[in-house]
């Protein structure tokens, strides 16, 4: 399996080691890193520099996805709705999906109840922390 069959491209296109290519950055869309140049060396002498720039967009986006506030959360109440479910009893002769299908429909159930949503702030398009 090669890297192409992966919807990943080499970013590096020169030798780095003594006429080798040895150093691999990757990206997975285009546009994401620039490459520099490889050239020079910090201390050692069979290694060169790899310099590239990670670009992003300048203009700003609003996200209007809502997250998980865990800081108000309830998690006393969360941990009653779950415990009080018998699920032993309500898991009995199910399939593996069946029963992952039930106990993620209560979980969310009662997630939605007690764990409260909040709209992120504005967040910089292209912005690789988050």
């Amino acid at each position: 399996m090669s890297i192409d069959d992966n919807f990943l491209m080499q970013v590096v296109e020169e030798p780095t080691r003594k006429g080798a290519l040895l150093d691999l950055v990757l990206k997975n869309k285009e546009g994401l890193v620039e490459y520099g140049k490889a050239g020079g060396s910090l201390c050692c002498r069979n290694h060169e520099i790899v310099e590239f720039r990670i670009l992003r967009a300048g203009s700003r986006a609003i996200s209007r996805i809502k997250t998980l506030d865990l800081k108000r959360a309830n998690f006393g109440l969360f941990k009653e709705l779950l415990g009080g479910i018998p699920w032993a009893w309500a898991l009995e002769g199910r399939g593996v999906q069946e029963c992952w299908s039930l106990f993620k429909l209560q979980f969310l159930h009662a997630q939605e109840q007690c764990i409260p949503r909040e709209r992120n702030q504005a967040k910089e398009a292209g912005d690789l922390h988050g």
